[in-house]
Parts: structure tokens; C-alpha cells; sequence
């Protein structure tokens, strides 16, 4: 979801990453970012995108072993229009977590696969250890995969390709 997101840089303090190193990896869009943040808790990391977008999956990268008290214990993921009505989505507690923890943003009700919002927040509530300041080490964000065309050897993108690429 690189494409179409711009992240509030208020709140943390990034590590050697801004706004255009943002990635596209293939047909899955992510936002990648190291951040690390010494402010009050909640530490928050916002990312809001040009139009309103359906988001699927969060992955956070963090690592106990490394990180120790810095490492996030409580993650909450919040969804909106904006900041003036951001929902809770999902909760997440982890116990010691080293690698790629995923965050799915369905509800129980099977209908719900994705979620449809202008703003992601993501907020570290508590650490380990009660540690104040947070590492996180990299945030993916992905939206649902588009239905590809059957028999289509190419899987193009783009709204333009798609139009002109069958013969009636």
C-alpha cells in the first residue's frame, strides 16, 4: 500500500528510512519502515492514504532477544477517516516476540476479510519488562490481492492494461 500512503513522522523518531523509500514488492504493496520511538506512551505510528483503501493484514518485525524492555508487549491496531474517529480493529498481546508478527484485520464475522479506511494507526501500549521507549523494527501493511484475469499470462495492474488486454 506504499503507492498511496504518506506516515505521520510526529510520533517516532525514524531510523534511517522517510517517505521515498517507501517499497512495492510485486502484486503485494508494503509500507517498510525502521522506527524507534523515546516519547510518552502510546507510541504511535500513523499512516494515511490518499483515497480509502482495503487493508488486509499488518506485520510487525520485533525482536525480544535484541531488544529486551524496548520490545512492544500490547499492539493495537486502530482504523479511520482520520484522527477524529479512529476504531480499535485489533488488540494484540505478545509474549517475548523474535521475527515477523502477523496481524489479520478480519473479524469474526466470516463477511469481514478486509478493512476499508483512509488512516491506519498502529499503537504501541505497553513493553516488556516495562520499558518506556519502543523498537519496532519494520511495519508491512497489506491490502487484498486483485482478481487476476484467467489465462492472462501477464497480471497487469494498472487500469489502462487491464481494459485492452482481451480481444472481443
Amino acid at each position: 500500500m506504499a503507492t498511496e500512503s504518506s506516515e505521520g513522522e510526529e510520533e517516532t523518531k525514524l531510523i534511517g528510512v522517510g517517505n521515498q523509500q517507501l517499497v512495492v514488492d510485486d502484486d503485494l504493496r508494503e509500507m517498510a519502515k525502521k522506527a524507534a520511538s523515546d516519547g510518552a506512551q502510546p507510541h504511535l505510528v500513523n499512516i494515511q492514504f490518499q483515497r480509502k483503501v482495503k487493508l488486509q493484514l499488518v506485520i510487525v518485525y520485533v525482536d525480544f532477544k535484541l531488544d529486551e524492555s524496548y520490545t512492544p508487549s500490547k499492539i493495537s491496531i486502530r482504523a479511520g477517516d482520520g484522527f477524529h474517529n479512529l476504531k480499535d480493529i485489533k488488540t494484540v498481546e505478545l509474549e517475548k516476540p523474535s521475527g515477523w508478527v502477523y496481524i489479520p484485520l478480519s473479524g469474526n464475522d466470516p463477511r469481514e476479510t478486509f478493512v476499508n479506511t483512509f488512516m491506519l494507526q498502529i499503537a504501541v501500549l505497553s513493553n516488556h519488562l516495562n520499558g518506556r521507549d519502543t523498537h519496532v523494527r519494520q511495519i508491512k501493511v497489506y491490502g487484498p490481492r486483485p482478481n487476476p484475469i484467467p489465462h492472462q499470462p501477464f497480471q497487469f495492474t494498472s487500469r489502462e492494461f487491464i481494459t485492452y488486454s482481451t480481444i472481443r
